[in-house]
């Protein structure tokens, strides 16, 4: 079938996945794995989230050079994603997770040591391009080939180890602060989060399975090249900005709620609480949107989750009271919790399983530097106008626009002309 197109008014079949696959019961050992390391490795920036107000009073600034420090962080991750996953290919994850537990463990203890130029050197330097560059995407390109059938899920399962760091730790930071201050909370948690990523990485993280190669993903039509209907560089192309376009109003909240709250006159404590009410429910609907994407497909779930983020952005505007905002809070989680691991399925749908190694840590890397993005913007048009009002507006518009490169590609893709693909 590959290779041939499609007559008119044919129906298209495609292939279906072999009776055996190449899913076991490690394949999740594997996940859940994944699932716990960057549940660790992502909790470090969030000491400096739940410390903003504190660091941004110490360093006798504003709130725009801890928000910068997030930033970077995400930047690096993004940057360095690209570099490790090919290191990862040549050497195996286990040692770039090993590799990158020990590099945030080193860049917490760098941002702890008291200058502005510390915490931009250690988060965007150790926390991000080397530490959590070398977890964060060679994991996603790692699981996705121990899975054919659940793909989707198990993506949104290892995704969620960014949303469970930041409903677990942002309340006990916040305690933890407030007792022995947010210098001495980073390099203590770098100790711990070490203690737990490499012998997990050690154990667990073996050789994946290798992948058939009439399953393994192809062009319909290689010598055309076509994905469907445009260049593949096209829909490469809008998927990276899609990508950037719905992290940076996905950042916002995240980065600034505890001190959104704060300004409104709710607790730290209590923001801190929404903030993990924001990660929790984003976790628990990450499940779900697994689970929907594996029928629906990833295009499907990104134009719904969208939408979903772009209504509580606005709703976010629209609240004051603390009981509203718990309720705007969830509802956010709820839209944002599927839009990541959709990048990657939609991603491992149209291109060729071979190309994984680099589409897929660069798409992160547009993903990473929407977040940097949409947490420097936080800060810094709160610095210049003196509210947060002006941010959410900027948020809301680059959510309608990547809500509109999404909803065009899905159009594409269900208008001809269309090609038969494998199974990438």
């Amino acid at each position: 079938m590959c290779g041939r197109q499609i007559p008119a008014g044919a129906v298209l079949k495609y292939p279906s996945i072999p009776a055996a696959t190449i899913e076991t019961r490690t394949s999740w050992v594997v996940a859940v794995v994944a699932l716990l390391t960057l549940a660790f490795s992502f909790g470090a920036p969030w000491v400096a989230v739940v410390s903003l107000k504190a660091i941004a009073a110490d360093f006798g600034s504003g709130r725009e050079t801890p928000a910068l420090a997030g930033s970077l962080g995400w930047i690096g991750v993004g940057v360095g994603g690209i570099v490790m996953g090919r290191i990862a290919e040549r050497i195996g994850v286990r040692w770039t997770v090993m590799f990158g537990a020990a590099m945030v463990c080193v860049g917490l203890a760098i941002s702890s040591l008291g200058e502005p130029w510390h915490l931009f050197v250690g988060h965007g330097l150790f926390i991000g391009l080397i530490g959590n560059g070398g977890i964060n995407a060679p994991l996603y390109v790692y699981v996705s080939k121990w899975f054919d059938r659940h793909r989707g899920s198990a993506l949104a399962l290892i995704s969620s180890g960014v949303y469970i760091a930041g409903a677990m730790w942002p309340p006990v930071f916040e305690r933890v602060v407030a007792a022995v201050g947010w210098r001495q909370t980073m390099w203590t948690y770098g100790l711990l989060e070490m203690a737990v990523i490499v012998p997990l990485a050690a154990v667990f993280l073996r050789a994946p399975p290798e992948i058939p190669r009439r399953y393994a993903g192809k062009f319909a039509n290689p010598g055309h090249g076509k994905v469907i209907g445009w260049p593949p560089g096209v829909v490469y192309a809008l998927l990276c900005a899609a990508a950037f376009l719905c992290c940076m109003p996905m950042a916002l909240p995240q980065a600034h709620l505890v001190a959104f709250c704060s300004d409104l006159g709710i607790a730290p404590s209590h923001g801190a609480a929404m903030l993990s009410v924001v990660l929790g429910s984003g976790f628990l609907s990450r499940q779900l949107w697994g689970a929907f994407s594996d029928r629906a497909g990833g295009l499907v779930t990104l134009v719904v989750c969208s939408a979903c983020q772009a209504t509580a952005l606005t709703a976010f505007t629209m609240t004051q009271d603390e009981i509203g905002l718990f309720t705007v809070a969830a509802f956010f989680g709820l839209g944002f919790g599927g839009l990541v691991p959709a990048y990657v399925l939609a991603l491992r749908a149209l291109f060729p399983a071979g190309e994984a190694s680099w589409r897929v840590p660069t798409l992160l890397m547009f993903s990473g530097s929407g977040m940097a993005a949409g947490a420097w913007m936080g800060g810094f048009l709160y610095d210049w106008f003196g509210y947060y009002g002006p941010a959410f507006v900027a948020a809301i518009a680059a959510n309608l626009l990547n809500l509109a490169i999404v909803v065009a590609l899905l159009l594409r893709q269900h208008a001809g002309p269309r090609r038969v693909f494998g199974i990438a």
